[in-house]
Parts: structure tokens; sequence; C-alpha cells
């Protein structure tokens, strides 16, 4: 998938979806992954931070993507356009020391 971002006086964190025939000839092909988008969407929106309008372009392999591909895939492009703290997948560092070993 691509992220494209639209910054005007008026943005708020709209959602644009785009699937066109290069993702798949069928319109039920297209309009699920619409779907997909949409939900992931809805779930990450609360954690968003910005004035811009976000365009997300559907591929392919978007079809043949599991749902946890989808979503990890929507977070890494928003915290790389600056939209979100940081990807679901990096285990937060330990904030307290290790324990030295007793001798």
């Amino acid at each position: 998938m691509v992220l494209w971002l639209r910054t005007t006086p008026d943005a708020s964190l709209r959602l644009g979806l785009i699937s066109s025939k290069k993702v798949h000839l069928r319109a039920n092909k297209r309009n699920r992954a619409r779907r997909q988008l949409r939900e992931a969407y809805r779930q990450i929106r609360p954690k968003l931070n910005g004035q811009v309008d976000l365009i997300f372009v559907a591929r392919r392999s978007l079809l043949k993507a599991t749902w946890n591909e989808t979503k990890n895939e929507m977070y890494s492009l928003l915290t790389q356009a600056g939209l979100l703290a940081e990807c679901p997948e990096k285990s937060p560092v330990p904030t307290t020391p290790p324990e030295a070993p007793n001798a």
C-alpha cells in the first residue's frame, strides 16, 4: 500500500481510499481491499496526531496479506510520515536495570 498526505487549512485526518482495477478486475475484491484499509484506519486513528488528510492506495499484495500484515504496514507508513509515535511490533525497552549476579 502507498500513503499520500494532503495538507490544507481544513485538513483533519480525513481518510481517502483508492483501489483501482490494477488491484483486481473484480469489484468485490477491490471493495474488500478498501474495507480492510478502512477498518485498520478506524482502529489506529485515535493514536494519530497531525493536521493532514490521508490517502491510502491499495496494491495487489493487500488481497493476499493477513490482517496483522495489513495493520503493521499501515503502522509503519504512518510512523514514517511522523503521524504515529512508534510501530506496534517493537517491544518497549525495560526500564529497570538488570540485576547483578550474586557472587
